[in-house]
């Protein structure tokens, strides 16, 4: 019997707090082993270190270090937006497989160098997307590609939570004075970094919504966002894409601002997606047991339980293996392939906004 390959994986950066979360995924793993973390703050480790029981000798200030140190396979980035391109650029000549948490880049040229950069090392990069993990996605997905509602026409998104600094590591909450006290000095809320709404969340709806409509693009893009005085980015933003006929429209909304959280209590609107076919309708809102649904031969909306995910693909770290020890396929919204054409979408939408204007596709 072969022996079982364990999968040396490290976690480099801890900007986003989604790290905790990841790390969280290898240490349960079977075939995975943390062998490294780094990032230059110590104290922005600290927590995930001390609940994971992180060797000392396992913890790094020099990230290339890190990755020199350890041989990983697997690199596990979370840097802040801004800096998504470069990282990738610097980490892929350690010739690791690369997952990228989202969004995908600050805009679709670091995107393509993130593309680039992989290919030519042969290795596997994938964009993790939270929702793509959410049952009642998959399972709207796997009801559109059976033709439940027929053809694709409009997909409506809106998602968000009451803002990226009331939350760390596993959900746990920071009060509203806390956050309010930290926006100043969050890379959350700074343009160069690629802070904001539209750049934390719109990457979420519109690689999702390209999923849902089987690769298609859209022709035209507008958007508006809307911020608070003082800040310098926004946290509310509205996208429309327009396809071509007969395709019509589709709404992407994002809001750093909702009543309530989704994973603690749905808000109103709830947070999640409406797909509207040819023949039927799908409502697939986040973290709910059931997608509701209307077809022609059943007009009246009615509940379909959600898939149970299937062992490799329930989460990020646990398909990336599956991925790499199987060929099998990628789990669409992690494909860098489809994930560029959301970022083509989020750069068209940002600058229909600064521009105030509708704005061709960018490519």
């Amino acid at each position: 019997m072969q022996d079982r390959r364990i999968w040396k994986v490290a976690g480099v950066s801890f900007d986003h707090m989604h790290m905790g979360d990841l790390l969280r995924q290898v240490s349960e793993h079977p075939n995975a082993e943390l062998v490294g973390v780094a990032d230059t703050s110590r104290e922005r480790m600290a927590g995930v270190v001390a609940s994971l029981a992180i060797p000392e000798e396992r913890v790094f200030t020099d990230w290339r270090l890190c990755l020199e140190t350890t041989q990983s396979d697997i690199v596990i980035l979370c840097p802040k937006t801004g800096e998504h391109g470069q990282y990738v650029v610097d980490a892929a000549p350690y010739g690791t497989h690369i997952l990228v948490e989202k969004p995908f880049a600050a805009n679709l040229a670091d995107a393509d160098r993130m593309i680039t950069a992989m290919a030519k090392t042969g290795k596997t990069m994938i964009i993790n997307w939270p929702l793509a993990w959410y049952p009642p996605h998959v399972t709207t997905k796997r009801l559109l590609s059976e033709g439940l509602i027929g053809d694709v026409l409009e997909v409506h998104y809106y998602d968000g939570n009451r803002g990226p600094l009331r939350h760390i590591a596993d959900k746990v909450e920071i009060t509203e004075d806390e956050a309010n006290r930290q926006k100043s000095e969050s890379w959350w809320y700074q343009e160069s970094a690629a802070g904001g709404s539209l750049q934390d969340y719109l990457g979420y709806g519109v690689t999702l919504g390209t999923w849902f409509l089987d690769g298609r693009k859209p022709v035209e893009v507008t958007c508006v966002t809307d911020s608070k005085p003082g800040l310098d980015v926004d946290e509310h933003s509205i996208t429309i894409c327009r396809y071509a006929t007969p395709y019509g429209l589709s709404k992407f909304e994002t809001r750093w601002g909702t009543f309530t959280d989704p994973w603690t209590l749905q808000p109103q609107p709830k947070c999640g997606f409406v797909v509207m076919g040819t023949h039927g309708t799908i409502s697939s809102y986040d973290y709910e047991p059931v997608v509701r649904v209307q077809t022609k031969a059943q007009p009246e909306t009615h509940e379909i339980p959600v898939d149970m995910l299937q062992p490799g693909w329930r989460n990020p770290i646990e398909h990336l293996l599956h991925h790499l020890e199987t060929n099998c396929p990628l789990h669409g919204p992690l494909d860098p392939t489809l994930c560029r054409i959301g970022q083509q979408i989020v750069d068209s939408a940002m600058l229909s906004a600064k521009e105030k204007r509708t704005v061709t596709l960018l490519d």
